[in-house]
């Protein structure tokens, strides 16, 4: 059993060496992000299964504190109000729930953030299509090969592994670094 840790291990590890090939990526979200904020456009966020945790956990370190004492900023993860989620998956479709919440809370100049390891989630390319139609920007973290969300996307972040766990550890370092860069940004002198 040790030597299978060891192997997870060490494949996580090399996922993200990988992902330092993605850093002109990654710094042209925490641009985009800095940018919008600065302009007080707020930050959206969507996934699904573990995705939607890491939406919504990232949703908070925007509106808390990452690693900074600093005033909230805005961001709302789509994955939350399961309320919204269940009416509108009842009455129009699951395809549509992070669709219509767009619809219904973006602005122009916002930034959409749209996790997918598959990248074939039919109610996040719904969304990201949505985005484009309401001149919000759109931010993919993927994985695999980017599936159907492939060229969706202002900035595209593809961690390069068909490895599902993988993706996801990659992605939250992603945000992670998004975060702490955007607090640097706003807030450092």
């Amino acid at each position: 059993m040790q030597n299978k840790i060891k192997s997870m291990i060490e494949e996580s590890i090399e996922t993200k060496r990988l992902v330092q090939e993605l850093s002109p990526q990654i710094e042209k979200a925490v641009q985009l992000v800095t940018n919008a904020l600065k302009g007080n456009k707020k930050i959206l966020l969507a996934g699904n299964g573990g995705s939607s945790s890491q939406a919504s956990h990232i949703a908070a370190e925007f509106v808390g504190r990452y690693k900074i004492e600093r005033k909230g900023l805005p961001a709302i993860a789509l994955t939350t109000d399961l309320a919204a989620i269940t009416a509108i998956g009842n009455d129009y479709g699951f395809d549509t729930i992070f669709e219509r919440q767009l619809g219904a809370l973006a602005n122009e100049g916002d930034v959409f953030i749209a996790l997918s390891t598959s990248g074939n989630s039919e109610n996040l390319i719904k969304a990201a299509e949505a985005s484009k139609k309401l001149n919000v920007h759109v931010i993919g973290l993927l994985g695999k090969d980017g599936g159907k969300m492939k060229n969706t996307s202002d900035i595209e972040i593809l961690v390069p592994s068909d490895n599902t766990p993988r993706i996801q550890e990659a992605h939250l370092m992603i945000l992670h670094i998004i975060c702490e860069l955007v607090e640097k940004e706003l807030f450092e002198k």
